[in-house]
């Protein structure tokens, strides 16, 4: 009796147990900014999870954008252009600065854009507006690496919390 009561109770305690801890997705980009003066610009390599993007150029496109795959649309980086420019956005010396795209790639569930800023005075006021992917998640972190004329920093942008601002 003993036995079968407990073959009875402990799966049952087991799914008791394993559905009160929810797994909870982690909602992450990073974007590391790097200011080259050799080269009189400011490169921008951003890395982000590639079903997150996709639900929200899905979101904000209405159409499907199967990205990385053989099945990805024909315009897919013009659209990812045009959100990038949308969330991601720079004032140099309280100038609006113009970020050329410049590439992608993928590193397994990730896709890499590599962007730039071309520079031509010296850096003293530099802004961050970063709100990639806070459209479709409220938990969006969007975690930002900035190194500039030596100096480095590093910031998490929120829905609520959206722009930084660095004096040098």
């Amino acid at each position: 009796m003993k036995k079968n009561l407990f073959r009875f109770v402990l799966p049952i305690f087991m799914i008791v147990m394993m559905s009160s801890f929810a797994w909870h997705k982690f909602y992450v980009s990073v974007t590391q900014i790097d200011f080259v003066p050799n080269k009189k610009r400011v490169e921008i390599t951003s890395r982000i999870f590639i079903d997150d993007l996709e639900k929200a150029l899905e979101k904000r496109f209405k159409k499907k954008f199967y990205l990385t795959s053989s099945r990805e649309i024909e315009n897919a980086d013009a659209l990812i252009q045009e959100y990038l420019k949308e969330k991601i956005k720079i004032s140099i010396n309280k100038k609006p600065q113009s970020i050329e795209y410049l590439a992608r790639e993928v590193e397994g569930d990730v896709l890499i854009f590599y962007t730039k800023i071309a520079v031509s005075k010296k850096i003293n006021t530099f802004e961050i507006f970063n709100s990639l992917l806070t459209d479709i998640y409220k938990e969006q972190q969007n975690i930002v690496h900035v190194n500039i004329n030596s100096n480095k920093n590093s910031f998490l942008f929120t829905n609520s919390d959206t722009n930084q601002k660095i004096d040098y």
